[in-house]
């Protein structure tokens, strides 16, 4: 499934550990299939977890290729992992390198690394790890379908 992903940010007014509140700005990810839609549903999964006031402070496109989420409570970071996969030219013999960008969710650096291999140990494709870096990303909404809702032409194709 093709996935559309949009960096969403929240600014709202948030307490501070010495009781002073400060404006803050915080990046979600968010699953759409336009700007609209991921305003949207970034306000609908952030307006249980606001009392106050909040702001969609932007919308832009994000380029990740593919996304490694973790069940692990201790995976509470996000970590952008750009690859190259390099092909061969048959003819010319020239090597092609493909950027492709990951997101991984780990503890930590190593463990980001190691979730990036554990994701791609099917990959048929030789890659290489460009870079392995920290991103501010707070969540991630993945686009799920309500079981319930039916499809507009059930009986399409009954005559």
């Amino acid at each position: 499934m093709m996935h559309n992903w949009f960096t969403c940010k929240i600014r709202y007014e948030k307490t501070m550990e010495n009781g002073m509140n400060k404006k803050v700005t915080e990046p979600y990810l968010v699953d759409a299939l336009s700007f609209t839609e991921a305003e949207s549903r970034i306000i609908e999964e952030m307006t249980p977890f606001f009392q106050g006031e909040f702001v969609v402070a932007g919308v832009a496109r994000a380029n990740y290729n593919e996304i490694f989420p973790s069940e692990e409570e201790s995976a509470d970071r996000w970590y952008k992992c750009k690859l190259w996969f390099i092909t061969l030219d048959e003819k010319t013999g020239v090597e092609k390198r493909t950027a492709f960008n990951v997101l991984v969710q780990a503890s930590d650096l190593r463990d980001a690394i190691k979730k990036l291999d554990e994701g791609m140990k099917d990959t048929l494709a030789d890659y290489v790890i460009a870079s392995v870096q920290e991103t501010a990303i707070m969540d991630v909404y993945p686009y799920e379908a309500d079981h319930d809702v039916k499809p507009e032409f059930e009986n399409a194709d009954r005559r």
